[in-house]
């Protein structure tokens, strides 16, 4: 697919281009000279770019232009895997379809069910939502499948492993034949291109190859721990260096999460921590205050790893490695967070005798570079 290095050269409608410039961007990334047009031109896409890279503005433009503002019905559904990432596009597409008079509705667990109703019997354009959420609207016959032209999947090889892919389905089966669909991740495993067979016809692949996901900006360091119970005094000494900017701490596990925040807290340092067993508002409130900069660290479960722009994070640590199957891909999905398009990061990695060989396999599968962390890490930043 041809690059187009402007939004002006996207025939895009004159009250997106508004929204695209005074939201901020200037220049689209490569995903964005990439896949806006094909969208738009009503192609179903399968498109991978590395987190960070501006998928989520992509699809959100792409989505825009295709809406039809003079119906008041839903054209577009925009699925995520979670709470925190679809509130995250929501508020990405919110502003960019501002001039043009968006009306777009949030749908995910937690959220006001009637205020929801009210907003999709009103005629919301857009709808963006995690797959229960919107599989259940569908099944309550509040959101009409009928007017659905696009379905967008963000983190798509999430969105269609095991947890996901039966409500995923469900919500396709009631689909439009003729709706577009477009899918989105930073990795596309083969599974994942297996199940697009499916149910796409003839899709446009945009596709970065799995070595070729660069980790460009982004200086990678392991610190040798040795032994687990090591780890949190490693982490004390890291700290002034964690507050130079904003800091991401990642833990294999919920129970790790509250461990090492209380642990942190009880030696009075400042930290806020994240995971998916908190209510929906005690989640919201924390990522605000982590967006304004008022909370500096982040501990965090894999929940995060996905797709949460936080601008300001030029540093990851991950306490424990990210093991099991995906591995491979948090690891990519995590230290993402840190120099985020065009911007520098750090990730520190603590390694124990037992992770030295998932660290060499993502050296390997990455064709990336991981060093022993040097004394002035804070310079790097």
């Amino acid at each position: 697919m041809q690059a187009v290095p402007s939004f002006d050269l996207m025939n895009l409608d004159d009250n997106i281009l508004r929204g695209i410039y005074s939201y901020g961007f200037e220049k689209p990334s490569a995903i964005q000279q990439r896949a806006i047009v094909p969208l738009v031109q009503r192609h179903d896409i399968v498109a991978q770019a590395q987190s960070g890279t501006g998928k989520t503005g992509a699809f959100c433009i792409g989505s825009l232009q295709r809406i039809d503002f003079a119906k008041k019905r839903t054209q577009v559904v925009v699925l995520a895997p979670t709470r925190e990432l679809a509130r995250q596009i929501h508020a990405v597409i919110s502003p960019l379809g501002e001039y043009a008079g968006l009306n777009a509705v949030l749908l995910v667990g937690g959220a006001n069910m009637k205020e929801s109703i009210r907003t999709l019997q009103q005629g919301a354009h857009a709808a963006v939502g995690t797959p229960g959420r919107i599989l259940d609207m569908l099944e309550r016959r509040v959101l009409d499948p009928r007017s659905i032209d696009l379905f967008v999947i963000d983190e798509a090889d999430e969105m269609l492993s095991a947890g996901f892919e039966e409500q995923v389905k469900g919500i396709m089966a009631r689909l439009p034949e003729q709706a577009q669909v477009a899918l989105f991740s930073a990795t596309m495993p083969q599974e994942c291109l297996d199940i697009t067979d499916r149910f796409m016809r003839n899709p446009l692949h945009i596709l970065v190859k799995a070595e070729e996901v660069t980790l460009e900006g982004i200086k990678q360091f392991y610190i040798d721990v040795e032994r687990e119970e090591w780890k949190l005094d490693v982490l004390c000494d890291l700290y002034e260096t964690l507050t130079v900017t904003q800091a991401v701490i990642f833990c294999s596990s919920r129970r790790k999460v509250d461990w090492l925040q209380a642990q942190l807290e009880s030696r009075e340092f400042t930290v806020s921590a994240i995971h998916g067993d908190m209510e929906d508002r005690d989640r919201a409130l924390i990522m605000q205050q982590f967006k304004t900069g008022s909370s500096r660290v982040l501990i965090a479960t894999d929940l995060l790893a996905r797709g949460i722009d936080v601008q300001q994070v030029s540093l990851v640590v991950n306490y424990d490695m990210p093991r099991g199957q995906d591995g491979r891909e948090n690891y990519i999905h995590r230290i993402g967070r840190g120099g985020r398009f065009g911007r520098k990061g750090v990730a520190v990695n603590f390694v124990c005798r037992e992770d030295v060989g998932i660290l060499r396999e993502i050296e390997k599968f990455y064709s990336t570079k991981i060093d022993e962390m040097p004394a002035d890490v804070a310079n790097l930043m």
